[in-house]
């Protein structure tokens, strides 16, 4: 039965919209035969169905325009009928043969918590985006059959925060050592001939290959100048997080085929941690991961990976924003369990935003302004932080936030000396309707072993 029969299948089956029975005969298919190598796809990007859920995702996402100056806006500024007609025009050079990608558009954005530091993002156009994603629908169902559960980043279902509870449950059962691993600019250094020979055991579909190559070759505009890439997936490209995760893949088998007696990886993208029983097996799964990522070009960084000793909270380490330490439990003597908290770069990243918001050039607005742009800023910081032992840090928020507010207001009304705490108390903010971060914590259950 063909994919696409299958698909119709699937679909009458299970009341799915076409795109996802397509994705769910894909996955079924890659998963019953883990040896089969996948021919015809290029035909299921060009369909329009997954070509306009490409573009829905793409649209919602927003994002910048890329090297062409068109934007999300200039594509539906008339409406749905304009969009069909770009659509239609890049479904035409996909399957005439004449589409090129363009070059990313190089910008630097800074780096959270690290003030002067930043970090290269290509931004590809948005007719790359949309193609792109399109690919990404077709591509990843088939690799997903083959990724382990150690591996959590930019998949379907899974989640940082899932990521940091298996840290948690791993570590409570005596995993008292860490591998606190960074790969060296992993998404810049890839070797594209190692990540397409990992593509090309699932894949021989000659023009999705040949479309995956243009986009690793597409060059990068920064400066006037085109600059040829030699390696590296770049960060910003829709495609770029599931290529990476084929590539490191190879770190999960290694793991799956001995490296489990070393202790337990957990990894989300390129950032990972091994957890371990003794001291001489951190040693060994950090050799063993260096050894794996070096046919790819990839190494771990020198000075940013490092082993800790987590017994009785003699060592902490910092994974996915939060800082992770053993602490005594007050009810049992003598046993520790793992808390994380928000990681000091994490704290100075927060902070540098809310200072943003209440620079002394914004004194002219009304107050509840900064506030109405204050709110989101904490609400999604709080979202993510919530979950682990963050009152204290919170409360440190809580308070610079008031500082910062009420400091502008002083400024605002003329106001002079330092008791502005006084001038304007808790109530007083409470009543702008500031995001309080106090009182939203969600503790996890409490010392599981699970």
């Amino acid at each position: 039965m063909s994919a696409e029969n299958s698909a119709r299948s699937v679909r009458q089956a299970d009341g799915l919209d076409p795109v996802r029975a397509l994705q769910r005969v894909l996955y079924r298919s890659a998963k019953q035969d883990r040896t089969r190598r996948f021919h015809a796809l290029f035909d299921k990007l060009t369909r329009s169905d997954v070509m306009w859920r490409a573009w829905v995702d793409v649209a919602t996402n927003q994002g910048a325009p890329g090297v062409d100056a068109i934007s999300i806006a200039d594509i539906g500024a008339g409406g749905t009928e304009s969009v069909r007609a770009f659509l239609d025009g890049l479904t035409a050079e996909l399957r005439s043969g004449t589409y090129r990608p363009k070059p990313l558009r190089r910008v630097n954005i800074p780096k959270p918590g690290k003030p002067g530091e930043t970090r290269p993002l290509g931004i590809p156009t948005i007719a790359d985006r949309v193609i792109m994603t399109a690919a990404k629908i077709v591509l990843e169902p088939i690799f997903e059959a083959d990724f382990h559960p150690v591996s959590f980043g930019f998949r379907p279902n899974r989640s940082a925060h899932q990521a940091l509870e298996a840290v948690r449950q791993t570590a409570n059962k005596g995993r008292g050592w860490v591998l606190d691993a960074d790969i060296k600019a992993c998404f810049d250094n890839i070797d594209h001939e190692a990540l397409m020979a990992q593509v090309e055991r699932r894949i021989v579909d000659r023009q999705m290959l040949k479309l995956l190559r243009s986009w690793l070759r597409a060059g990068v505009f920064e400066g006037g100048v085109v600059s040829d890439s030699e390696a590296g997936t770049p960060q910003g490209s829709p495609v770029s997080p599931l290529l990476a995760n084929i590539a490191l893949h190879v770190l999960d088998e290694a793991w799956a085929s001995g490296g489990k007696r070393l202790g337990t990886l957990v990894r989300y993208c390129d950032d990972f941690v091994v957890l371990c029983p003794t001291q001489e097996r951190a040693e060994a799964a950090r050799d063993l991961a260096g050894e794996t990522l070096e046919p790819f070009g990839l190494q771990l960084h020198p000075d940013k990976t490092r082993i800790a000793d987590l017994r009785q909270g003699a060592e902490g380490f910092d994974f996915l924003g939060f800082h992770h330490r053993m602490v005594k439990s007050w009810k049992r003597p003598g046993r520790y369990w793992l808390h994380k908290w928000p990681s000091p770069r994490a704290m100075a990243s927060i902070r540098g935003k809310v200072r943003a918001l209440t620079t002394p050039s914004r004194v002219g607005l009304d107050l509840g302004v900064v506030v109405d742009d204050l709110n989101p800023v904490l609400r999604g910081w709080g979202a993510y932080f919530r979950q682990g032992n963050s009152s204290a840090k919170f409360s440190a928020i809580d308070a610079y936030v008031h500082e910062r507010v009420a400091r502008l207001a002083s400024r605002k009304h003329g106001l002079r000396g330092c008791n502005w705490s006084d001038r304007f108390t808790w109530e007083w903010l409470g009543n702008l309707g500031i995001y309080r971060l106090t009182g939203t914590v969600h503790y996890p259950t409490a010392h599981a072993l699970r």
